[in-house]
């Protein structure tokens, strides 16, 4: 059989391209006119060579879509050809490991070990507290199974756009409050379980951190999933974090993972700083009694485990009916600095100032860990 140019772009034009939902050739991504090599003696096969364009390295179709392209040309032309399938990318390939975010001077990733704690508010509150005390902050929702931010900051009905910076394409973090901030929440339906293997779910975080344009930024702050999971190793795998703060409930039970929770980053394979420990729903403070506390979860069980591990006790953050209240609407406290809530994260937002101030002094930059 003789094979020329065109029966190799009739094979590429049954293979379709999910990205786009089109064949290769309706996709424009055959970069170039296929190279076809005729044998020269005995014993040699053909050979054909195809450029396919993607639009980006991470592309998360590219190895189907080889793999699909090679079979279809093997069988409109034989099993015996030898096909070679070379990939280039629109878009330039992402910085590697260690040369992500050069413009972000500090990142925090705010922990817990136990879910239900109140990490997301915390973590949503400082970030809008630093805004308001004049610093340029960025927030990414890492919890890719169970993301909450853009709930919290009324910013559902919004959707990140693609940008050009340099020759990469980037996706553009959303603004509110002051906050450029990104979730996975706004790539997928509100009503539908991610139903995600471990792989998908850190490569799209990677994507959220190596392909947006964050810019500038004095703090990064890293809302993460609870417990010790792919998702926190790929942050420490990808960043070299500054520090984190640990939130927990006063409850023991709560506590024990918190415990946990350090843990994972004082391993002496990780070695990432413990900033310091907040003490959500510390106690209770009805609105008709703003004077009384009630401990319902328990006493000071924070700031006794900050004093166990020699690390700072930075707030504690009473239950109040309208941190929820303000939460659920999008309209976080921290926006309300003329109220007891809405201060106490202000104070949250200035100590976490003054530790990593403390500890940038102190303390050499993290290194990433490595992968094994």
């Amino acid at each position: 059989m003789t094979i020329y140019p065109q029966m190799i772009m009739d094979a590429l034009a049954t293979v379709t391209y999910a990205g786009t939902k089109k064949n290769l050739v309706e996709s424009q991504m055959v970069a170039d006119q296929p190279s076809v090599s005729a044998p020269q003696q005995v014993g040699e096969v053909w050979r054909v060579t195809v450029v396919l364009q993607f639009p980006r390295d991470t592309d998360p179709f590219l190895k189907s879509t080889v793999k699909a392209a090679e079979a279809a040309i093997k069988y409109r032309c034989g099993k015996e050809v030898a096909v070679e399938i070379k990939t280039e990318f629109k878009s330039k390939p992402r910085p590697e490991v260690g040369k992500l975010l050069p413009g972000v001077k500090n990142i925090i990733a705010v922990s817990s070990g136990k879910g239900g704690v109140g990490k997301s508010t915390v973590s949503a509150n400082l970030a809008i507290a630093l805004t308001r005390l004049g610093y340029k902050v960025g927030l990414l929702d890492c919890d890719i199974f169970g993301p909450s931010m853009p709930k919290m900051l009324h910013a559902e009905d919004q959707r990140p756009y693609a940008v050009r910076v340099g020759d990469r394409d980037l996706i553009s973090p959303i603004e509110v409050y002051g906050v450029k901030m990104l979730s996975i929440g706004f790539f997928v339906s509100p009503d539908t379980a991610t139903l995600w293997r471990g792989g998908m779910a850190t490569n799209a975080l990677k994507q959220l951190i190596a392909d947006a344009d964050w810019g500038e930024l004095d703090y990064f702050i890293l809302d993460t999933p609870p417990g010790t999971s792919d998702i926190h190793l790929t942050l420490l795998q990808t960043l070299a974090i500054t520090g984190a703060v640990i939130v927990s409930t006063p409850q023991q039970v709560a506590l024990a993972d918190a415990r946990k929770g350090i843990d994972m980053y004082r391993n002496e394979k990780v070695n990432v700083p413990i900033l310091g420990l907040v003490e959500n729903m510390a106690w209770f403070t009805p609105a008709e009694l703003p004077e009384n506390r009630y401990y319902i979860f328990g006493r000071e069980g924070c700031k006794q485990l900050a004093k166990q591990m020699n690390v700072p006790l930075l707030a504690q953050i009473p239950l109040i009916q309208a941190i929820c209240e303000s939460g659920d609407a999008g309209e976080p406290a921290a926006t309300h600095s003329d109220n007891a809530t809405g201060l106490a994260f202000i104070n949250l937002a200035q100590a976490v100032v003054t530790v990593v101030n403390r500890r940038n002094a102190e303390l050499p930059k993290t290194k990433i860990v490595g992968v094994k």
